[in-house]
C-alpha cells in the first residue's frame, strides 16, 4: 500500500514488546469517542509479563486484547483515499490474521492482513490486554 523504505516495523515499537502480531487475529473494529479500537486475540511470547505456559491442548499463549488508536482523525482503506469519518470506514473491515503492522515516516500507521490494508492517522497506539 505504501513505500516500506521509511517505515518502522511493529517489532521495534515498545508497545508490542513480547507479542507476535503475525500470529494474532483481528476479531472486530470499533470507533468511539475519537478512538479506533481493534479487538484482537493476541499471541504473547515468553518475554511478555503476562505470558503463561500454554496447556497441553494449546499451541500458544493467546490473550484477548485491544489496540487503541486515540485521536483518530482518518482511516484510509486504500481504495478511495482517506476517509474523514472513521466510524463509517470500519464498517467495511472484516476479521483475520494480521500480516503486517508498521509506523510510516509521516506518522501514520499501517496494518494489513486477511481483512485488507488500513492506514490510520492517529496518536501512538496503546496495547491493552483484557483480563481473562
Amino acid at each position: 500500500m505504501t513505500d516500506a523504505g521509511a517505515a518502522t516495523d511493529w517489532r521495534l515499537l515498545r508497545e508490542f514488546a513480547g507479542v507476535d502480531l503475525t500470529q494474532s487475529f483481528v476479531l472486530s473494529w470499533e470507533f468511539e469517542s475519537e478512538t479506533l479500537l481493534i479487538d484482537i486475540d493476541l499471541n504473547l511470547t515468553p518475554g511478555h509479563a503476562f505470558y503463561e505456559v500454554p496447556r497441553p491442548s494449546q499451541k500458544a499463549c493467546i490473550r484477548p486484547a485491544v489496540i487503541e488508536f486515540r485521536f483518530c482523525e482518518s482511516i484510509d482503506l486504500g481504495r478511495t483515499g482517506a476517509v474523514d469519518d472513521p466510524a463509517a470506514a470500519i464498517g467495511e473491515l472484516g476479521h483475520g490474521v494480521i500480516a503486517e503492522f508498521r509506523r510510516l515516516a509521516d506518522g501514520r500507521y499501517e496494518i494489513s492482513g486477511e481483512f485488507g490494508a488500513v492506514l490510520i492517522n492517529a496518536a501512538r497506539p496503546v496495547l491493552r490486554i483484557k483480563p481473562h
